[in-house]
């Protein structure tokens, strides 16, 4: 017996339509939006996550599946979807196209981490991402979207928001981190102590109870904003407000990624414990130039499909099943299955969701499995039936039976 990977999940028949769901709400407002899809590989050249997600992040130093290839070049299973779309922007020429860039992806990501409820090694994310547009207009619309998203999906979360500055006041932000933790040095966990020196950021954003306790006492980012990033601030506020969003702000949110700057946001669900966040995002300001392209602004957020639909079930939402089969043709012996088998492409041509007999099965074995099925009607074709030209009707859940005949039936289940 050939197992499944540690952190990898079989989304069975019975469970996809779960997420044909999720993701037909998700493209809906993307359309919406006018965000149209980018699909990149699942795989790409390893520099451009050390360079583009950050060589200090938990991401890239622990997380990712790397390895190399036959020609010895090292090549990751993308971690998230924001440096692969920025790659495509800058390979493509987009930079130079119609701006604002408004695209979403549905896509694989792997992470090597511990895995636990909501949270695999192998998921998939929904993402947008908005290429060209400095502004906190657009910054507000971005999370507009998501918070359409997650409405739509009948989702009870609070937004929190923070800006994380830029260059600029970032450094003397550090200064004073590293001011403040350096009292603190030899509580902090092994990784800390490395990014004490890397980049003193990242140190907000550690899981370890130890190292949140002390981050709780940190300076805050906003008494350190210039004053171009808080008045981006204070703008992206009154554009949430004007969209009628309601928020908390959040000075310990730095997201996990480097390449955030200014705006960063999460949507935070209490559904399912204390890792309740389902939906982050923010602006990277820097990230195409850093990955090789000319100066471009840029903002987005990025969702998990499997903690969406976590967070869905222990909300108690109800996800529409799909419809379910029409008829079912049952065939009594070799020669009315032929007809049945007949008239079920007949119907599916047209439309209907018919169903007919593959395991040679008696007629009250067939109505069991029609009855399993979930078959709204079951048409029962017998030598009478086959001389005649009509089949035997039966309602499944009033049990009332009529006659059909075979030319009306595309008619009959069409209405």
């Amino acid at each position: 017996m050939i197992n499944i990977p540690k952190g990898t999940k079989d989304v069975l028949p019975s469970e996809s339509y779960k997420w044909q769901y999720v993701e037909s709400v998700a493209r809906e407002l993307a359309s919406l939006f006018n965000a149209k899809e980018i699909r990149t590989p699942t795989f790409e050249h390893t520099e451009l996550f050390s360079r583009g997600v950050g060589d200090t992040t938990d991401i890239v130093t622990k997380e990712m599946y790397t390895f190399l290839d036959k020609g010895n070049r090292s090549i990751t299973l993308k971690p998230e979807g924001t440096a692969g779309a920025g790659r495509a922007f800058i390979e493509n020429g987009l930079i130079g196209g119609v701006l604002p860039a408004k695209m979403f992806y549905i896509t694989p990501a792997f992470r090597y981490e511990r895995p636990q409820a909501g949270r695999l090694r192998e998921f998939h994310q929904f993402g947008v991402e908005v290429f060209g547009a400095s502004g906190a207009d657009t910054d507000a619309e971005t999370i507009m979207l998501a918070d359409s998203l997650l409405k739509k999906l009948g989702l009870s979360v609070k937004l929190f928001i923070n800006s994380i500055g830029c260059p600029t006041c970032r450094a003397a932000y550090n200064k004073a981190l590293k001011d403040f933790f350096a009292a603190h040095l030899d509580e902090l966990c092994f990784d800390c102590k490395s990014r004490f020196e890397k980049n003193p950021l990242r140190l907000l954003d550690c899981k370890e109870e130890g190292c949140k306790k002390i981050n709780s006492g940190a300076p805050s980012i906003l008494d350190y904003l210039c004053e171009d990033c808080s008045a981006h601030f204070e703008a992206l506020k009154e554009f949430l407000t004007l969209a009628g969003i309601s928020y908390e702000i959040n000075p310990r949110i730095v997201r996990g990624l480097d390449y955030y700057t200014r705006t960063v946001f999460e949507f935070v669900s209490d559904s399912i414990g204390a890792q309740g966040t389902v939906c982050g995002g923010g602006r990277y300001d820097g990230l195409i130039k850093q990955l090789g392209g000319n100066d471009c602004p840029a903002v987005g957020f990025a969702a998990g499909i499997e903690r969406l639909l976590m967070v869905m079930e222990a909300s108690g939402v109800q996800i529409p099943q799909p419809a379910p089969v029409k008829v079912y043709l049952a065939g009594m012996n070799d020669e009315c299955r032929k007809k049945a088998f007949e008239l079920a492409a007949t119907l599916r041509k047209n439309g209907v969701i018919a169903e007919t007999d593959h395991m040679n099965r008696s007629i009250k074995a067939q109505f069991k499995y029609a009855d399993k099925l979930g078959a709204e009607f079951v048409a029962v074709i017998g030598e009478s039936e086959l001389s005649e030209g009509a089949f035997n009707l039966k309602n499944m859940s009033t049990g009332e039976s009529e006659k059909v005949s075979f030319a009306s039936a595309v008619e009959y289940f069409s209405k």
